[in-house]
């Protein structure tokens, strides 16, 4: 008697898959379905920054200090090395200068640090993205959230050095909020799209550091970009100004410095923070979702 025949034979694994509901392991979900899948996932990606940021500093003895300590002492620092030594306030008061450079250096930090984590997000680890299952870019969106926590943080020290040298609070003080909010946006897609990068490329991790201190000496950190550039191309100064982080740094100086007026700002301030963050956050999302399925792999 021969065999009665499987109903199986004869078909392509893509008809078997389709018959028995089987589907691609790790396949790359819809767009929709992975930001559905990313809001489900909301309370991890909170409690991971929360505890990244815990465990950050759990070694040393002044602990959470830290968060406050290492931009203020690289606030310190610049001030010796531009403001004494080279006088880069440039007619700017101590009144002004001073907070001027401390708002700086930790509005650029808080970019610069996002970088760093992100582009370590998924490269860094491994062992979590190949044992469990959920939508990769958690990784970068909590590291982003985490220097958000920290700069929160600082922003005590920068309300205490604004106040200490007569910048007292006022309705300019509520710009804080949306500028925050642009720049987290802003940090968020950067690295989102250096996640990617890093995770098939992890020497770049390498790279970035020369990357972002060039970036730090290009965006008027320890100098006004109106000033410095005194007597040059109006266009080079206008590329330096729209300089995503020299927007948002200027944004937080006029929210907070009584000092520094709307004549620092470059014309349509706020519309090119708006397409800076919105821009660089949609497309690092895009772009960090089209490689879903290679994260952990090879």
């Amino acid at each position: 008697m021969s065999a009665i025949p499987s109903p199986d034979e004869g078909l392509t694994a893509a008809q078997l898959a389709a018959t028995h509901g089987l589907a691609v392991s790790g396949a790359r979900p819809s767009l929709a379905e992975y930001i559905r899948q990313l809001w489900g996932r909301r309370h991890f990606i909170l409690a991971f920054s929360q505890a990244k940021l815990t465990a950050q500093y759990s070694q040393a003895k002044l602990g959470q200090l830290w968060q406050v300590a290492t931009p203020l002492l690289n606030a310190g620092v610049y001030y010796f090395i531009f403001g004494v030594i080279l006088h880069a306030s440039r007619g700017m008061s101590q009144d002004v200068y001073i907070p001027f450079l401390v708002t700086g250096v930790f509005v650029f930090t808080f970019t610069q640090s996002s970088v760093m984590t992100g582009v370590r997000a998924i490269s860094g680890n491994l062992g979590l993205v190949r044992a469990l299952h959920f939508p990769r870019a958690s990784l970068p969106i909590s590291f982003s959230l985490q220097q958000l926590q920290q700069l929160l943080f600082s922003m005590i020290v920068m309300f205490v050095v604004a106040i200490g040298f007569g910048s007292y609070p006022g309705p300019a003080w509520l710009l804080i909020v949306p500028v925050l909010l642009l720049q987290f946006l802003f940090n968020t897609g950067l690295a989102l799209i250096v996640a990617r990068m890093g995770a098939k490329t992890p020497d770049l991790a390498q790279l970035m550091p020369f990357v972002l201190r060039t970036w730090m000496y290009t965006s008027g950190v320890m100098f006004s970009i109106n000033k410095m550039m005194e007597g040059r191309s109006e266009l080079a100064v206008r590329l330096l100004q729209v300089n995503p982080a020299a927007v948002y740094m200027d944004l937080m100086r006029y929210a907070l410095i009584d000092g520094y007026g709307a004549a620092n700002l470059p014309p349509h301030v706020w519309a090119i923070a708006l397409f800076w963050a919105v821009a660089v956050f949609a497309g690092g999302f895009v772009y960090f979702w089209k490689a879903e399925e290679r994260y952990g792999r090879g």
